[in-house]
């Protein structure tokens, strides 16, 4: 299994080099140069496994001979060994009346969706580490990872838990000052572990991102530091997201559900979640459609309707109650393009040219144009051909922040009601949008049709939209009553964080420094 860069100047990279890599030199993102098969009787053969099982199947294809099944078996126990619930990804029902589930991927750590890959990208990183230094020579000096990551709230502890106190690995997480929730901040700020560093910018997440990807361009600056990304940017975060929609499927079947071919409905910032849903889908994975919901900052559910990816530059990115969607560009959005790009896009003529690589090379092209146009132009369009191929894969809708409010309260309800479920605002934009297309759902097929809506984070993590949301509409819900014990507290604890300038210069003179410190 090799990789190669969506932006053509890099291919046949290692699984080991990938994970350790991050970003791609030429700034694109890496994929499988091909997708690998899955086993002829994987319906039946896998039907039975436990979440960690099916993860050690579906990661085993895609790691080459970097690591036995064994050595992933035993990386994937240890992962999801810190989740709550032996089920790590449980579905629970919504409304019977519509066959409308919630896929619950907060049972982690840090309780939000990004610890089903955050906890082994973690593990993956010490692994290698490890193995490295066990090879190198006496002489040699030690591998060591420094890890930079821009998070709008959940990948930055998710990324501390699964990193913190890590032999040879130093993190360091950029967040947006004053654009996370307070339980974020909090749960990112109290990790006091050594190499653990916490920056404060002001600005949006796109800033923080866009500072991440200035340091990974900067050649000497990476290699002297070894950077790694912890960002979906990551190809590790995406295999892991895999998992959860298999493990999704066989629990309908399990439940009685014939040959089901679920609606997925993902709550979409950065684009990474329900990307693992397309490599789901083109691995072979029985899917209804995969559906894309947006809060109001909506440039996928704008470039599904127009075929233009649009930046929305007259208003920035905007707050909402959904904080951790609220991006104005989404980065893992490049790796779909570059299937668009290589399909669709690409001439027939290139496609028969020459060598089996042309079609790939030309798509690489494609991709370095289009992110060219979007930075100094502040979009691109796709072809009506290629537009056409990607509303046969995603629908999309778009929830604005009283929709948000709205759907929490309703499925609240009275709190004594058994059909009562409280939601957190990012999974609430994927329940309204799902209630929204119910009429196109019905059309796809059978009254058996089920729809499935990600779940991505406990609703604890965004207690004051919560609560405005429930409490405005007469109830009296209380803080405390929703806190899991591990955030009892938690705003009460020291913390270590630096405020920091919005540019990379001054983010990267924060990692020089620390790295001196380190060494003195």
């Amino acid at each position: 299994m090799k990789y190669r860069s969506t932006r053509g100047k890099a291919s046949g990279q290692s699984f080991e080099s990938v994970v350790l890599e991050g970003l791609a030199a030429d700034g694109g993102l890496y994929i499988p140069e091909h997708l690998p098969s899955l086993p002829a009787d994987w319906q039946t053969a896998w039907a039975q496994l436990s979440f960690p099982q099916l993860a050690t199947e579906l990661i085993s294809l895609f790691v080459g001979d970097d690591m036995t099944h064994a050595e992933v078996e035993r990386l994937v126990a240890k992962s999801y060994s810190t989740f709550d619930t032996a089920q790590v990804t449980p579905l629970v029902n919504l409304d019977n009346s519509t066959n409308t589930h919630i896929l619950e991927l907060f049972h982690g750590p840090t309780f939000a969706f990004k610890d089903v890959a955050l906890q082994f990208l973690g593990n993956l990183f010490e692994f290698f580490l490890e193995r490295r230094n066990a090879q190198k020579a006496a002489d040699e000096p030690t591998h060591k990872i420094t890890v930079v990551g821009a998070t709008s709230g959940d990948t930055g502890s998710a990324a501390i838990y699964g990193l913190r106190g890590k032999k040879n690995v130093s993190v360091f997480i950029l967040h947006p000052k004053g654009r996370v929730s307070p339980i974020q901040e909090a749960q990112m700020t109290t990790v006091l572990d050594a190499n653990v560093h916490n920056l404060s910018i002001t600005g949006t997440f796109d800033d923080c991102q866009d500072i991440v990807k200035q340091l990974f361009g900067r050649p000497e600056f990476k290699r002297d530091h070894s950077l790694g990304a912890i960002n979906s940017i990551n190809w590790a975060r995406i295999l892991a997201q895999i998992t959860y929609y298999f493990y999704a499927y066989f629990t309908l079947v399990q439940q009685g559900v014939k040959n089901p071919k679920p609606v997925f409905v993902v709550p979409s910032g950065n684009f990474g979640d329900i990307l693992a849903g397309y490599y789901a889908q083109s691995l072979g994975l029985p899917v209804g459609k995969l559906v894309i919901a947006t809060n109001e900052n909506d440039i996928l559910d704008r470039f599904l309707r127009s075929g233009r990816y649009e930046k929305n530059s007259e208003s920035g990115v905007l707050a909402t109650p959904s904080p951790a969607m609220d991006i104005l560009v989404s980065s893992n959005f490049e790796r779909f393009l570059w299937y668009l790009a290589r399909n669709y896009e690409v001439s027939q003529d290139a496609a028969s040219a020459g060598t089996q690589d042309s079609p790939d090379q030309a798509a690489g092209e494609i991709i370095r144009k289009w992110m060219g146009q979007l930075k100094t132009e502040g979009s691109f369009a796709v072809s009506e051909r290629a537009l056409q191929a990607a509303r046969q894969i995603f629908w999309s809708g778009r929830c604005s922040d009283a929709d948000t409010y709205e759907t929490i309260a309703r499925h609240y309800g009275n709190d004594k009601d058994s059909s009562s479920y409280l939601l957190d605002p990012h999974t609430a934009v994927g329940v309204y949008v799902a209630e929204t297309l119910r009429a196109d759902i019905d059309k796809l097929g059978s009254s058996d049709v089920h729809t499935i809506c990600l779940s991505t984070a406990h609703p604890a993590k965004f207690s004051e939209a919560v609560l405005k949301a429930v409490n405005d509409k007469g109830h009296h819900l209380d803080f405390q009553s929703i806190l899991p014990q591990p955030f009892v507290g938690l705003l009460e604890k020291p913390r270590r964080c630096v405020e920091c300038e919005n540019s990379a210069d001054a983010v990267a003179k924060v990692i020089i420094d620390q790295a001196a410190l380190a060494s003195s």
